[in-house]
């Protein structure tokens, strides 16, 4: 017979509700200056995040939360796109997604804000 032992949850990371952390980030974006919003509220306790900043030239980057390997939270960003995409891209993941949370921050040097590790890709993440 064979005999194995399960993880136990102590081993699990807990994390912040999304709705605190979404109140810390705009608080964090204020106090520096930038202009901050919830465009669209998801679930209070664990929703996806989409975070988007838009420059002083009024380009748009989105940030979009994903799990790392050890379970932190890191995020992906995509290479900055107009307006109407970033519309478009925000718009579709909603409909699909109605626990995702969508903040907006307006930052004339485009700061995100976040403390978690930043990615970047150059391919698009949400698709119009």
């Amino acid at each position: 017979m064979l005999s194995h032992e399960c993880k136990r949850d102590a081993d699990i990371t807990p994390r912040l509700k999304t709705s605190i952390w979404a109140s810390a980030l705009m608080q964090r974006a204020q106090s520096e200056g930038a202009f901050a919003v919830v465009l669209h509220k998801g679930d209070p306790d664990s929703g996806a995040v989409i975070v988007s900043v838009r420059d002083a030239n009024a380009q748009y980057v989105l940030y979009q939360s994903a799990p790392s390997m050890d379970g932190r939270r890191i995020w992906i960003a995509e290479h900055p796109i107009s307006e109407f995409e970033a519309g478009q891209k925000i718009s579709k993941r909603c409909s699909r997604d109605e626990d995702v949370w969508v903040i907006e921050i307006e930052d004339k040097h485009g700061r995100h804000f976040l403390t978690e590790s930043v990615q970047a890709t150059h391919a698009p993440l949400l698709k119009p």
